[in-house]
């Protein structure tokens, strides 16, 4: 008998369109080939702007309803660069600079989430995108045309294990103002 889950786990997200995630997918195929490890398909590529965690399935409500009164400016990403996180084996891509309406929506999510007792990560946002997990050295002269992304809205998604493999699953969007 399959039992039905009581949580969620979740974060919030910008969610690439499927050019922007193709062009990201081959960045980490290439990564990959480089430093080895374990290469994110290009479906799951995304940049967080608040991980969540388990969250009980009778809140998501009131997350969509918050995130809903969030009026974020839509922005221009141009990701340029790739990086290497020794400590956790990460190979990432990002960009020079953070954004103002960037920076403005990670932190009103912030202080939205940590009104009803969200807890912020103790470090600095760095906007990123992971792509290479467990990779065994950093990017060696990585050729890396940057990426255009028109970031028109973000998301609330969902990380579902089933088979010992995450899936994605966008459960709500919200769009970003002109």
């Amino acid at each position: 008998m399959r039992r039905e889950r009581a949580t969620a786990r979740l974060f919030f997200a910008l969610w690439p369109e499927p050019r922007v995630q193709q062009a990201l997918g081959a960045l980490a195929q290439a990564a990959q080939a480089q430093c080895g490890g374990r290469a994110i398909p290009a479906e799951k590529t995304h940049v967080t702007l608040f991980f969540l965690g388990n969250v009980e399935l009778e809140r998501i409500g009131a997350l969509k309803a918050l995130a809903g009164a969030i009026a974020g400016e839509r922005f221009e990403l141009s990701i340029d660069r790739v990086g290497y996180w020794r400590h956790n084996r990460i190979v990432w891509a990002g960009i020079a600079a953070c954004p103002p309406p960037l920076a403005r929506l990670a932190s009103a999510l912030e202080s939205a989430l940590g009104a009803i007792g969200y807890e912020k990560e103790e470090r600095r946002y760095v906007p990123h995108v992971t792509l290479v997990r467990n990779a065994k050295r950093g990017p060696q002269k990585l050729h890396v045309t940057p990426i255009e992304w028109s970031v028109r809205e973000f998301a609330l998604v969902d990380s579902v294990q089933a088979a010992g493999v995450a899936r994605y699953d966008v459960i709500a969007r919200y769009p970003l103002l002109v």
